[in-house]
């Protein structure tokens, strides 16, 4: 069994936002850490972001941030991403497509986290 923990802090950017245009931009640091005794490729990615009025946008591509890294047992990888909300806060949640050693496709799920403007949400 794949045993993957992914960790995710989230950062609103002010100075790339503006509340007039309903442009809220966030950007979004997630490393994901191979905790199984066998090694795996992250190939894809698939994400659901949700808006605070209701707005759902769907990305899906290969890899992230341009690579499709390869993880050993124990290894971890992390990188920065952003997403630009028309709302003040949101959320995105999805998960990785895998393949592991045999070859075999996993989805691996990404725990739905939260983007908000600090101190708009209490």
């Amino acid at each position: 069994m794949l045993d993957v923990n992914i960790q995710i802090k989230t950062r609103y950017i002010e100075e790339q936002s503006s509340a007039k245009d309903h442009r809220f931009v966030f950007a979004y640091t997630i490393t994901i850490e191979n905790c199984s005794d066998s090694q795996f490729q992250l190939l894809n990615r698939y994400w659901l972001i949700t808006d605070a009025n209701g707005k759902k946008t769907e990305v899906q591509g290969a890899g992230v941030v341009g690579e499709q890294p390869n993880f050993t047992p124990g290894e971890s990888y992390t990188y920065t991403s952003g997403c630009i909300l028309e709302t003040e806060v949101g959320t995105m949640e999805g998960h990785y497509e895998v393949k592991t050693e045999s070859g075999e496709l996993i989805k691996t799920p990404i725990p739905v986290f939260r983007l908000s403007v600090p101190n708009i949400v209490h």
